[in-house]
């Protein structure tokens, strides 16, 4: 069954009226690994902008439509680790634990216990939706916002314009803990996203499975919201966000984009970008060519 048809006949497990933003990125890789996972899954969602646009609500008539726990912003995966571990006393391989959390509660907050249950192995898939910042409390930085980006913790002024630290790239510090299944994806790439979800899901009945999905913001990135998927694949046809999965250690390179776009190509239209000078941008573009070309070397 190709992606399109598995995503008709799957039901929507979410209600439609939530209160994410229009044009939410999250909202809409929320919707989509709802409906791979299916309605035998447990989901761990910490404080964000998912856990605050209605996953949570009364008797299944609005909200989520699965069981899902709002955890605290540090311990998402060690929380999951003692479900995970009663489910599999009990016999019951069968449900699907996911955890989805932003960049704050995975890369920041919560990298301590995520890091530690990746080592462990735990049996879950782990899944960052990455906006590049906290934007449920008015865009501040995290250590995944790129280098130049206006935040509220990162403004643009005679000190300081724009995050002037290189984002932390996560996925592949996840990848190094050598876990059963990491990959990166984007909504613009939806059938990429669809298997990896899928990949996601059966590796993490034998270990930690981590899935990093591009999620563009319109209200902290400051762009039109109808342009959110163009701008997701602008990031990855710029190598700002590539494709790649690792499973058994062998490294694949899913889009190998063999004439990329200019990184400056990417930023246009983006508010976030708006004051990045040409040595920000030219540092941009060097981190984006050596980490792609390291990935390149990874995956030969």
């Amino acid at each position: 069954m190709n992606y399109i048809d598995t995503l008709k006949k799957a039901p929507d497990l979410v209600s439609p009226g939530i209160s994410a933003c229009q044009g939410c990125g999250a909202e809409l890789i929320l919707r989509r690994v709802l409906q791979i996972a299916g309605p035998n899954s447990i989901f761990a969602i910490p404080p964000g902008c998912m856990a605050g646009a209605g996953v949570v609500g009364w008797n299944e008539a609005n909200g989520q439509k699965t069981p899902v726990h709002i955890t605290l912003l540090d311990n998402t995966a060690s929380f999951l680790s003692g479900l995970t571990r009663m489910y599999q006393r009990k016999g019951r391989s069968d449900v699907h634990i996911v955890a989805l959390a932003g960049d704050g509660a995975t890369a920041d907050c919560g990298f301590q216990s995520l890091s530690a249950t990746a080592e462990r192995g735990e049996k879950m898939l782990y899944i960052c939706y990455d906006n590049e910042g906290y934007m449920n409390t008015g865009y501040q930085r995290s250590s995944t916002t790129t280098l130049g980006s206006r935040t509220s913790t990162t403004p643009l002024g005679s000190v300081i314009s724009g995050k002037p630290q290189e984002q932390k790239y996560l996925p592949l510090i996840m990848a190094m803990h050598n876990i059963a299944y990491c990959a990166t994806a984007s909504p613009s790439h939806m059938k990429d996203f669809v298997e990896k979800i899928q990949k996601g899901l059966a590796a993490s009945k034998e270990g930690f499975a981590y899935l990093h999905v591009f999620s563009p913001c319109p209200t902290g990135w400051a762009y039109q919201s109808h342009q959110g998927i163009t701008i997701a694949r602008k990031a990855v046809k710029s190598n700002m966000f590539p494709l790649w999965e690792c499973k058994d250690g062998q490294y694949t390179l899913n889009d190998k984009n063999p004439h990329p776009i200019p990184v400056s190509e990417f930023v246009k239209g983006i508010g976030k970008f708006k004051a990045l000078s040409e040595t920000a941008m030219a540092e941009i573009q060097h981190m984006v060519d050596t980490r792609f070309a390291l990935l390149k070397k990874l995956a030969e």
